[in-house]
């Protein structure tokens, strides 16, 4: 990170656009001849201006009048060119930031839980949508602006020699004095423009955080604290922002003192060779757009500069989130899985560590074999390990040690979208997305008919309540399905992984936010969706854990019992305790 960040203190950053920007290189070409034509009219202009004074003199009137004409011309010729040039340019930046946003989200949609724990969402968000915004205002302005004034800056200095090299040299001494507070101040923008990004994104983290969970905050009164908190992060981003504008201010002020002093020095002296005869008022008038040209350029330069320096920041943050590697990327080349998924779980000498806490093993050398359409419950108290059991099978992780074997395959050889496509999860907090009951279910088979779709639902007891909504299987469910029960938000999930059909099952206490009646339901939806294909079930119920074939005990990370409901009590230990605790005493109440 370190190295990045040293990185973005120069422009070179901004290389990395390149890849972005080749596959339209015919813009790209058509931007540069219409920035080149009207960099070109632009300094035609002034010797037309210059023809125009002295024509004044001249004895035909026809002769000026021509003068006037090609000035009306050339500045017909530029605006159409600068139209073309805006045109290119705007579209050409829309479509790469477009193409930018999208290679981020693809990238950082894949990977595993193991980024998430140590980037917050609202980072990525402000990655996503700050700084492409800035992006978009540099490529499809600064960069054009720049190019044009260099060109502009080139050409009239050649002109402003051409027309008087007594002026122009002393215009030539005013350079080093513009150029020194950009370079100097400059190095101090960028700095402050890296701070005020990641500042802002701080904030925006903080935003997304505690919005998605306002009920949460509103439920604990937390409102005051939560302001306090986004407020200060805001006002640390504030003052970034006010230092770094500080000192692009003071910067902006000396180099167009410097460069506008200059030029009315230069301006005296040629006023005094008029005078003396030396040239005519119109090579003067001449010299002198072509002087204001040349210092308007600088100073443009001079801004346009600290927009790139923050582009080069914002470049920086995305190709540092585009490089992050995914730890269970799959393998080159990936070792297939079987053409007829059988569903055979193993668990080889398995311990695994969270890389947020590398010190507590949440797996310690577990091992356990699932047979193929074999139903297994996994049971214990929190921090047991069962939901690493599921994480590891998915691969959202790689084990530390030992292997996790699905129809003989590690799963970490394995395509890990090909291994998930043969999985179907019902988490204890169901996600449900900001879209119709019937895309919520459609999501476990995008590809699945209305009718399919309808089938699921029934099977999961979801039915009745979807049919009921304003517009049935096509009603807005709202943000993260804030218009829905928890038993329904539920359903919804048990639907989709029915929908899903998948030769392996996962079930995270999928009953958990249901009435009696509905989990009646349900249970005989899970049970004939079981048959047939391998099961496993973090259950805390005592009905779910009697359907299954086995129950596995866990604590500690290790297995510590194993066997059937009734001899795992008679047995003792901690299933009978838990038995006591949370299912007799359940099931009494």
């Amino acid at each position: 990170m370190a190295e990045v960040r040293e990185k973005s203190r120069t422009v070179k950053p901004l290389k990395a656009l390149a890849p972005f920007l080749a596959p339209y290189r015919v813009w790209i070409v058509g931007a540069l001849g219409a920035l080149v034509s009207t960099a070109t009219l632009s300094l035609i202009l002034p010797l037309a201006v210059r023809r125009v004074i002295d024509g004044f003199s001249e004895e035909s009137t026809a002769l000026m009048d021509e003068y006037f004409a090609a000035a009306i011309a050339i500045a017909a010729l530029l605006a159409v060119a600068t139209a073309l040039r805006y045109w290119l340019v705007t579209r050409l930046g829309e479509r790469v930031i477009a193409d930018i946003r999208r290679a981020v989200y693809d990238h950082v949609i894949g990977l595993s839980p193991g980024f998430y724990e140590r980037v917050m969402t609202g980072e990525v968000i402000s990655r996503l949508t700050t700084d492409t915004t800035l992006l978009l205002s540099v490529i499809s302005s600064s960069v054009s602006i720049a190019l044009r004034n260099v060109l502009m800056f080139v050409g009239g200095m050649g002109l402003m020699v051409w027309t008087s090299p007594k002026l122009a040299g002393f215009s030539l001494l005013i350079v080093p004095l513009v150029v020194a507070p950009i370079l100097i101040l400059g190095r101090r923008v960028r700095k402050l423009s890296r701070e005020s990004q990641d500042r802002v994104a701080d904030s925006s983290a903080q935003a997304s955080e505690t919005l998605l969970a306002a009920q949460t905050v509103q439920a604990f009164t937390a409102e005051d604290a939560s302001r306090s908190r986004f407020g200060a992060l805001t006002e640390a981003a504030f003052d970034a922002a006010r230092k770094r504008v500080a000192v692009r201010a003071w910067m902006t002020a000396i180099v167009i003192f410097l460069v506008f002093t200059g030029v009315v020095g230069v301006l005296w002296i040629g006023a005094r060779d008029v005078r003396a005869g030396a040239m005519s008022p119109g090579e003067l008038a001449q010299f002198l757009i072509y002087a204001v040209l040349v210092s308007g350029a600088v100073g443009a330069l001079a801004e346009i500069w600290g927009e790139l320096q923050r582009a080069a920041g914002a470049t920086d943050r995305l190709v540092e989130m585009l490089a992050t590697p995914d730890p269970v990327a799959a393998a080159s080349p990936p070792a297939p899985l079987p053409e007829r998924p059988a569903g055979a779980i193993v668990f080889k000498d398995v311990s695994f560590c969270y890389p947020q806490r590398p010190a507590t093993a949440a797996l310690s050398h577990f091992d356990l074999t699932i047979r193929p359409g074999e139903t297994v419950a996994l049971v214990g108290p929190s921090g047991a390990g069962k939901t690493t059991v599921f994480q590891l099978l998915q691969r959202f992780y790689d084990a530390d040690q030992g292997e996790v074997l699905i129809d003989g395959v590690d799963v970490a050889k394995a395509d890990p979208a090909a291994l998930r496509a043969r999985i179907a999860l019902v988490p204890q907090e169901p996600v449900i997305f900001a879209t119709s009951a019937r895309e919520n279910i459609r999501f476990g088979r995008p590809g699945a008919s209305d009718e399919d779709v309808e089938a699921a639902a029934r099977a999961a007891a979801a039915h009745e309540f979807i049919a009921a909504l304003p517009e049935g299987y096509d009603s807005f469910v709202g943000e993260r399905g804030v218009m829905l029960s928890g038993g329904q938000k539920q359903r919804i999930a048990i639907a989709r992984a029915i929908l899903r059909d998948a030769p392996v099952l996962l079930l995270d206490e999928a009953t958990s936010a249901l009435d009696a009646e509905s989990e009646r339901l349900v249970q005989y939806a899970v049970a004939a969706l079981a048959e047939g294909r391998t099961t496993i079930v973090i259950a805390h119920r005592l009905a779910t854990v009697k359907q299954a074939d086995r129950i596995v005990v866990m604590e500690g990370g290790r297995i510590v019992a194993t066997g059937g409901h009734d001899a795992l009590v008679a047995e003792g230990g901690l299933y009978a305790r838990l038995a006591r605790l949370q299912f007799t005493e359940g099931a009494a109440a």
